[in-house]
């Protein structure tokens, strides 16, 4: 165990995460890159265009250090958003020690700090490590200052590096092995090991990569996963080079995957304890929690023809994200589909579009819409569909988050006005530089659900950066907002909004889905309801047939009696018909300002 370093990387979005990860593989000769394709532990195409780590990885290096003793090092990737941040804390619960990856260039950001406080908590020793330094723009001194200003962290040793071009990799590698204390841990004790990821194979079922803390696990032996009292059997035992490659025996404070025959990924909870049946731990490692989905959206198919296609797509999915939610509902509007839960806005988006590509389907999706709590005579209950709110209630209460920004001091005032819009509470204000200013807010999550992000970036011309945590629920002055198309309620497009807001938003959707909406041979009628109160209304004018085209001249009362047939006809036409509802208008309801 001396000569185990399990460490972590962390880094704000687009820091160098990903490419360092790469030269370590590099330097350490487990991968020759030789100019093929990099980002070696993001598989993903997705991972590859977006610039984020979404799953996280292991991947064990051996290296030979100054000192002439050879050393295994567990970098233990983490994913690289902030939806993502009970994955996080898990990876970096299974390490002893971070590298805090600092662009040179845009120095520490909103995410920088999350996560530095995050390895903080977990005792971690902390290298900082500036990269990007072969940018013109470079000024590693003002970032150094910037990481002791703002997290407290002594930077006199920070390693200046440039993951591109492999400066400074050699010297990181040897921070690793002097700075990082060995894992600690008892190999006689009982079993105990932390899962951090798991995935599906079509073969092999379900594999989980944990990080053993006591005692030993071998082939054959069975194991217990505490959180369900599941038992399996250990078929296989490996570690990821990255490649597999299987080994006899994992012991206290090595990180590897086990294959024990399990057919169902929820049964494999990020952060359970795996321990012996035969002699379990008394107690589980700490800091397990049960992930739960934050925001919801229904997905239905543009085809109705599809629906087998996409309820088979989404349990493939399923497969591989535990944290991922469906069931199905039916909507008037838009006949079957399914109603899905997803740990952010980032992570509806990654499922929504892997979907598309993927399984190549093409969806509509309802607005994101967040779990609210129901509070009434029968008791307290969570809702997570606008149209489920029961007609009595005593109050709805909402989910809130603290959002910390940081932003260029000549953009303070803007952000500080969109926050306020927002229904944010000031938490504080407070300069850490003389350019930057660090803002913290207590803002509801349905605020920062529509295009809270999109707005901050283009008023700070995209300097800003944020980082949110939910915090608990609190009584809003909260209502439902009704679409009535025609005198008919449209269940996809109800929205649950704060009480001042409503009448403004009822009259932004309506004025936009009169736009969106074809025109039909009758009128159609949009309102906006709260319960049976009516606040706003725009009509479509109906197409008319010119029916005095054959009338060439003649008698008045002809005209007449030909305009009251077609009056007659359109009003018939009315009762009978319907507004056939195009997918813009449901995509034009997230754009309502």
């Amino acid at each position: 165990m001396q000569r185990i370093r399990n460490f972590a990387i962390i880094a704000h979005i687009d820091h160098g995460k990903s490419t360092l990860a790469d030269r370590l593989l590099e330097f350490t000769g487990a991968v020759n890159l030789g100019g093929k394709m990099g980002q070696i532990l993001d598989s993903m195409d997705l991972e590859r265009e977006r610039g984020i780590t979404i799953k996280a990885h292991a991947v064990r290096l051996n290296w030979k250090a100054q000192d002439g003793e050879t050393y295994i090092l567990n970098l233990i990737d983490t994913p690289g958003h902030v939806d993502f941040s009970y994955e996080v804390s898990r990876s970096l619960a299974c390490c002893e020690g971070s590298l805090l990856v600092v662009d040179a260039t845009q120095g520490v950001e909103a995410q920088t700090v999350a996560n530095a406080y995050l390895a903080i908590d977990h005792n971690h020793e902390i290298i900082p490590v500036i990269n990007k330094i072969d940018l013109p723009q470079a000024d590693p001194e003002r970032v150094k200052k910037q990481i002791e200003d703002i997290l407290g962290i002594d930077s006199s040793e920070a390693i200046l590096a440039s993951a591109k071009e492999g400066i400074g990799t050699k010297e990181i590698l040897e921070a690793i092995v002097k700075r990082i204390p060995p894992p600690k841990g008892d190999p006689k004790a009982p079993l105990r090991a932390m899962i951090f990821d798991s995935w599906f194979d079509n073969y092999l079922g379900v594999i989980i990569l944990v990080r053993v803390f006591d005692g030993k696990i071998k082939p054959g032996m069975k194991i217990k996963l505490m959180a369900t009292s599941k038992e399996y059997e250990v078929q296989r035992l490996g570690i990821l080079t990255p490649f597999p490659k299987d080994i006899e025996v994992l012991s206290a404070g090595e990180v590897g995957f086990i294959i024990a025959g399990i057919k169902n990924i929820s049964d494999t909870k990020i952060g359970d304890t795996v321990t012996l049946a035969e002699t379990p731990a008394s107690e589980p490692l700490p800091g397990f929690r049960e992930v739960k989905p934050m925001v919801f959206c229904g997905l239905y198919p543009v085809q109705t023809n599809q629906y087998e296609e996409l309820k088979s797509a989404l349990e493939k999915l399923r497969l591989n994200d535990s944290s991922f939610f469906f069931e199905p509902e039916t909507s008037a509007a838009l006949g079957f589909g399914f109603r899905c839960g997803f740990l952010g806005l980032l992570h509806m988006e990654i499922i929504k579009e892997r979907l598309e590509r993927e399984f190549n389907l093409s969806l509509i999706s309802t607005a994101p819409t967040v779990r609210y709590k129901i509070v009434d005579k029968k008791g307290e209950y969570l809702i997570d569909n606008p149209s489920k709110i029961p007609k009595i209630y005593e109050r709805i209460e909402e989910p809130f988050m603290k959002v910390s920004i940081i932003v260029p001091e000549e953009f303070v005032g803007e952000i500080l006005k969109l926050c306020q819009e927002r229904r944010g509470i000031q938490k504080e204000f407070s300069y850490i530089t003389k350019e930057r200013v660090l803002l913290v807010y207590e803002m509801p999550l349905n605020e920062i659900l529509w295009d809270f992000y999109d707005k901050l970036k283009s008023l700070s011309k995209g300097y800003a950066s944020m980082d949110y945590e939910f915090i608990g629920y609190r009584p809003g002055e909260l209502v439902k907002l009704d679409i009535l198309i025609n005198g008919e309620p449209v269940d996809a497009l109800s929205v649950i909004v704060h009480k001042d807001k409503a009448y403004w938003k009822g009259r932004s959707i309506a004025q936009k889905l009169r736009t969106v909406i074809p025109r039909q041979l009758f009128e159609v009628i949009i309102q906006a309801a709260i319960g049976g109160k009516v606040i706003a209304r725009e009509s479509i004018a109906p197409l008319k047939k010119n029916v005095l085209a054959k009338c060439y001249g003649g008698d008045v009362t002809r005209k007449k009696k030909l305009l009251e047939k077609q009056k007659e006809g359109k009003k018939r036409m009315k009762q009978i018909g319907r507004v056939e509802i195009p997918q813009e208008a449901f995509l034009s309801v997230l754009k309502v300002e």
